[in-house]
């Protein structure tokens, strides 16, 4: 069986497989900003009280602070709803990007299944949840009733091996959306393991899971192991610690539960760039060197922590951001923000010219503190470069490590040198 058929099964207590239509109990729901209204209306249709108050999570990170006016009365849609509902967990604007701060504060678990109104709810998957976006529909009545039918998705499974000081995970993810292409996952599972994830932190983990769905994919999932359960460490109490490892679902790796395996060897490989307009149409970062650009973004819930900030920070110490390109740095929460601060790592991207946004979605989604003109270029962090997603349909978005994005904004071009 597969790691998402044998999470699913234990839930129900009964096997079930591929193809499956089977109705679950969500053990954490999520909804943002964006989101949420939309989700208020359909609940109200058919409830007035939520099923559980403290399974609900909802975080102001996509439009912050609001920079119009529907943005304002979306903030103000969600904040009467918190209040009527009396919602324990609510992340405030500032507090950072929903999947980097329910992370962060806890909520997420091994083996949980979890329905969040965000496509990128499948980053959950790096600490092994069964974590997969909905609609406002579906959110709705999952508010209302804490259950949601689920079709159990078909498994790829990506095996990544070798050893290379230069590649990152965001390098490795690229390359993985261009071997399985944007509608090569649809509907379907893809299943993270090899020796090169085992050594991986779950930082790095977050960053493959998170872009699964660019390949279409519902689910992004790594097995839980030692690494995972450390993370959780000072984040869940002794006993359910103890708890979730006596727990611990562990993968078959058996090439029959698999719709097909995909192997993956970074030994030789370059840094990964995804050109305009789809995250698959990936080069190495030789074939685009020399691309002028106009603006460098550092962020997003694929590249914002505190470890992708160190790397940029680590060659931008010294130097000046080029004086054609704008250098934006979001950090994803207001952790990363302190732990930067301490690091003394704002202060490098201040003194090279950068411009330091406030812990949130940025520019990612074409709102606001970045937004791109007509003809501009940007390098992004971030995971979705469609044409428009930044602003500008006439713009053109890269999408690179934070290594790439920090050398690129001081040579004003693309560059890993």
């Amino acid at each position: 069986m597969t790691l998402v058929e044998k999470i699913i099964s234990k839930k129900l207590g009964r096997e079930v497989y591929e193809g499956d239509t089977v109705e679950v109990d969500i053990e954490l729901a999520m909804t943002h900003d964006g989101s949420t209204p939309l989700a208020v209306k359909a609940f109200k249709e058919i409830a007035s009280k939520i099923w559980d108050r403290e399974r609900i999570v909802i975080s102001f990170d996509h439009n912050i602070p609001a920079n119009t006016v529907k943005a304002a009365n979306m903030h103000k849609i969600t904040r009467e709803f918190v209040r009527e509902q009396k919602i324990k967990y609510v992340y405030r604007e500032g507090e950072g990007i929903c999947h980097q701060v329910l992370i962060e504060k806890g909520h997420v678990k091994p083996n949980m299944v979890i329905a969040g109104g965000d496509s990128h709810t499948c980053t959950y998957g790096a600490l092994g949840a069964f974590a997969t976006g909905f609609g406002a529909t579906d959110m709705g009545y999952i508010f209302a009733t804490g259950k949601t039918w689920i079709k159990v998705p078909k498994t790829i499974r990506v095996n990544i091996v070798g050893s290379n000081d230069r590649i990152t995970s965001k390098d490795i993810v690229l390359r993985v959306c261009k071997e399985v292409g944007r509608r090569g996952a649809i509907y379907m599972a893809i299943e993270y393991g090899g020796e090169v994830v085992k050594r991986m932190d779950v930082e790095d983990r977050v960053v493959l899971c998170n872009m699964a769905v660019e390949m279409g994919a519902k689910v992004g999932i790594v097995e839980a192991d030692e690494k995972t359960y450390e993370y959780l460490r000072d984040k869940v109490s002794n006993e359910e610690l103890a708890y979730l490892i006596r727990n611990r679902i562990s993968v078959d790796e058996k090439e029959e539960s698999y719709y097909k395996t995909v192997d993956i060897d970074i030994t030789d490989m370059e840094e990964q760039v995804a050109c305009p307009h789809y995250p698959d149409n990936v080069k190495p970062v030789s074939d685009v060197v020399g691309t002028p650009v106009d603006q460098v973004f550092i962020g997003s819930c694929t590249n914002g922590r505190l470890k992708d900030l160190r790397m940029a920070a680590r060659y931008l110490k010294g130097k000046m951001v080029h004086r054609d390109v704008r250098l934006i740095v979001i950090p994803a929460s207001k952790k990363v923000f302190e732990d930067a601060l301490k690091e003394g790592l704002i202060k490098i991207f201040l003194e090279a010219g950068a411009i330091i946004c406030p812990p949130g979605c940025g520019p990612c989604l074409g709102a606001h503190q970045g937004v791109l003109g007509d003809g501009e270029v940007c390098l992004s962090t971030s995971n979705r470069n469609f044409k428009g997603r930044m602003g500008s349909t006439n713009a053109k978005i890269y999408l690179s490590s934070p290594v790439v994005a920090a050398k690129s904004a001081v040579k004003g071009y693309i560059t890993n040198e």
